[in-house]
């Protein structure tokens, strides 16, 4: 806990509407979206940035730890306090208000508590929307510090690729605001300092506000289920759609049979597309896309769509055994119905893993082949986005399992997971999810040196007051 007299001072400053205390109210800013709890000093809620900075500034000069705190999403323990009840969680759930479009320049500075959803439908009006599709709600400024990604990243990239700018303040005594809120695509005069403060978990600054850049809405959507010859036979399918559909793809899906199976069994408003029921071993969500509306004599979607995968099943080697083209609400309701179908088969033990598109499916070959021999009753319920090369390789034990009285189990299993991801196959132990304290010893132990001194030294330079959850240093 901190003394009255900070609590008083920060009071002051934010307003009562600003600062929460009592432990029933900061529950909420406590408790991750999977498994982490802490305990928080203080729930600190600014409206403005000016607000932040002034928090900010007092914290750091009273030597305060401040956990910045977007939507409380994210699932690597990155935005939660930890349980010593010193820490003080900044949260920017009160800092929602500015909002500027720029609809020529296909643009809009915003703060950065907007939840994603709340900015989309502001924007539907108009027929824009920022372009990171993703199964949770988070808040702007987190996507930001962990450039999450998402299902259509294939067609848009992520949310670095889509933030044109950004006001941070740091941790500094001044609480000093850096102004980064550029609205120009191509600006090279320098450093291009933002990149700073994205995907680097709030470490070098709070991001309060964010210029991002739009996309249309598309008009005409077309997806398929696709079933792939083999494991071996899915990226030569992705080139196969990707050679003949270019810019128009916008989705490549990935989703293991047990990862259906659990959806279908425990999300009652699934209907099973599969004839006899029969999941399929390995199924893959394609979509295509176009921003305008049908036009006469134009050949829709649905048909293009069913043309590009009869060429491709005609062709030698076919990488396609089946697929069927259906309607977006349907296909999609069952992609998004994964995570809590696999959420209800027991304790989930979850990686966020990205590769090579080429090494993806071998590396989930590999580990579907050795998890009966290594850990026995663990079961393997991937599923993710092949197109650009990430996986949610989520493992599953059943609650009443003997591993689970083994305290050093999942740690086992967590060492063996990630070495043979990073170490054997060159992919990344954090693909979407960014660095909380969930995966501080991995980073620890695969960041070279001298990396990590330069990470410690900019921490030093932008906020060397006690910011966030993640030693880069």
């Amino acid at each position: 806990m901190i003394g009255q007299e900070h609590i008083d001072a920060l009071t002051k400053i934010l307003g009562d509407k600003g600062v929460v205390t009592r432990q029933e109210d900061m529950q909420a800013y406590a408790i991750g979206a999977r498994y982490d709890k802490g305990h928080a000093a203080a729930v600190l809620r600014p409206a403005t940035t000016a607000e932040v900075s002034a928090a900010v500034a007092y914290c750091v000069r009273n030597g305060l730890a401040v956990i910045p705190q977007s939507g409380n999403t994210g699932l690597v323990s990155g935005s939660t306090p930890d349980g010593t009840g010193s820490e003080v969680v900044l949260s920017l759930d009160r800092l929602n208000r500015q909002f500027e479009l720029d609809s020529d320049n296909r643009s809009v500075r915003v703060d950065a508590g907007f939840r994603l959803s709340d900015l989309n439908r502001r924007l539907e009006e108009y027929d824009l929307f920022f372009p990171i599709d993703l199964g949770a709600d988070p808040r702007l400024g987190g996507m930001i510090a962990t450039n999450t990604g998402g299902s259509r990243f294939l067609k848009y990239g992520d949310v670095r690729r889509n933030t044109l700018g950004l006001k941070v303040v740091l941790a500094d005594e001044d609480g000093t605001v850096l102004d980064l809120d550029c609205d120009l695509r191509k600006n090279n005069t320098g450093v291009d300092w933002k990149q700073i403060f994205v995907g680097t978990s709030g470490a070098f600054g709070i991001v309060t506000e964010c210029v991002l850049n739009l996309e249309r809405v598309p008009k005409q959507t077309a997806t398929a289920f696709l079933v792939p010859a083999s494991g071996a036979h899915v990226v030569p399918l992705l080139n196969a759609m990707e050679e003949r559909l270019g810019a128009y793809l916008s989705a490549f899906e990935g989703m293991s049979k047990n990862a259906i199976a659990a959806a279908l069994a425990h999300v009652p408003s699934l209907r099973n597309p599969f004839q006899g029921g029969n999941v399929p071993d390995y199924l893959i969500l394609a979509e295509i896309s176009r921003t305008w509306e049908p036009r006469e004599g134009e050949q829709s979607l649905d048909a293009v769509l069913e043309s590009v995968l009869a060429e491709i099943w005609e062709a030698e080697e076919a990488p396609l055994a089946d697929g069927f083209v259906g309607p977006p609400h349907e296909i999609w309701a069952l992609r998004h119905a994964l995570s809590e179908g696999v959420k209800h088969l027991g304790k989930l033990i979850a990686f966020d893993l990205s590769f090579r598109r080429g090494d993806i499916m071998a590396f989930c070959d590999h580990m579907k082949a050795e998890m009966p021999e290594k850990f026995p009753g663990v079961i393997v319920c991937d599923f993710g986005h092949i197109g650009d090369g990430g996986v949610h390789f989520n493992l599953v034990v059943a609650r009443d399992s003997p591993l689970l009285t083994d305290a050093a189990f999942e740690q086992r299993l967590r060492d063996w997971v990630f070495a043979v991801a990073v170490e054997q196959y060159g992919g990344s132990f954090s693909a979407e999810h960014a660095i909380g304290r969930r995966n501080q010893s991995y980073y620890d132990f695969y960041t070279p040196e001298k990396l990590k001194e330069l990470a410690g030294g900019l921490k030093t330079l932008t906020s060397p007051g006690k910011l966030g959850s993640v030693r880069f240093g």
